[in-house]
């Protein structure tokens, strides 16, 4: 199959801004352009590659063909730097909320010393992030699954600890005898793939979410939520630390989820990617439990 580069990344352009005006402002061309790449670039592969609605989206086999186009720009990218042709590297990587809260904070502090790298996030679960490397939305993600993505490579970083923390009057106030009232007692979640509270309950016996579950989609108001009384919730053990030796935050119970966590990056001979990778793996070093 003979792929044309500007083919590719009139589609990759399409996928990221959902229609071909977008595509064609960010290529600098015209949209009837667009439109002929793409038609050509459908007829070479002898499939539909791009569903058009609103927003345009790649068909399965579309999304292929944009990893393709992303993988051929990093490595162009990266090839004309070195010959002082462009400026700027772009590494979309995919993070759940809590690490970007946590320990991979630290990765950002190093790449703060990187010239000439962009680094875009996408935030999204832990379970969910290794379909935005299948789709080729993201060069490396960190996720839970073990499994690598067709064309990745896997390594494991360690785990996240949570625990089941709540305000203190918020504790006492649900407490029935010895223990909380974990069947009524209102709960906190990040969103709706968020089942670390329901695998709680069920280590206590509950099948089931309380009857009032608030949701609250940001890390840091997560945490708000909680130490207000909003509810109870599994809080990573790296953010609530603090909030647990003050006292303004208490253990509901002994138990602990380790969630673990995974690295999956391209396989593409990259000296950008494998700098990030290092990084990586020297933060979880620092801060993620091992074993």
């Amino acid at each position: 199959m003979d792929l044309n580069p500007g083919q590719l990344d009139a589609l990759v352009a399409i996928a990221e801004h959902g229609s071909f005006e977008a595509a064609a402002r960010e290529l600098h061309i015209t949209p009837s352009a667009v439109s002929q790449r793409v038609r050509a670039l459908e007829a070479i592969a002898g499939q539909v590659l791009v569903s058009r609605g609103a927003p345009c989206r790649p068909t399965p086999h579309g999304e292929r063909l944009v990893r393709l186009g992303r993988q051929t720009r990093l490595l162009y990218d990266e090839a004309s730097e070195a010959l002082g042709a462009v400026t700027t590297v772009e590494l979309p990587v995919a993070v759940n909320a809590d690490s970007l809260t946590t320990w991979f904070r630290d990765v950002l502090a190093t790449a703060a010393g990187w010239d000439g790298t962009a680094i875009r996030l996408q935030v999204d679960d832990q379970a969910y992030s290794q379909q935005l490397l299948r789709s080729g939305d993201v060069l490396a993600a960190v996720t839970s699954d073990p499994e690598a993505v067709q064309g990745c490579s896997v390594e494991p970083l360690g785990a996240l600890r949570y625990v089941p923390a709540a305000a203190a009057a918020f504790a006492g106030r649900w407490r029935r005898g010895r223990a909380p009232d974990w069947a009524a007692m209102p709960a906190v979640v990040f969103g709706a793939k968020d089942d670390l509270q329901q695998d709680m309950l069920r280590r206590r016996g509950v099948s089931q979410l309380p009857p009032v579950v608030h949701q609250v989609p940001t890390s840091a108001d997560f945490l708000a939520a909680v130490r207000i009384g909003l509810g109870w919730g599994m809080l990573p053990e790296p953010q609530a630390r603090a909030d647990l030796a003050a006292g303004q935050l208490v253990r509901l119970s002994g138990d602990v989820l380790d969630v673990p966590l995974f690295w999956q990056r391209w396989r593409l001979d990259s000296p950008r990617l494998t700098t990030l990778t290092d990084a990586v793996r020297e933060a979880a070093g620092r801060h993620l439990r091992r074993g």
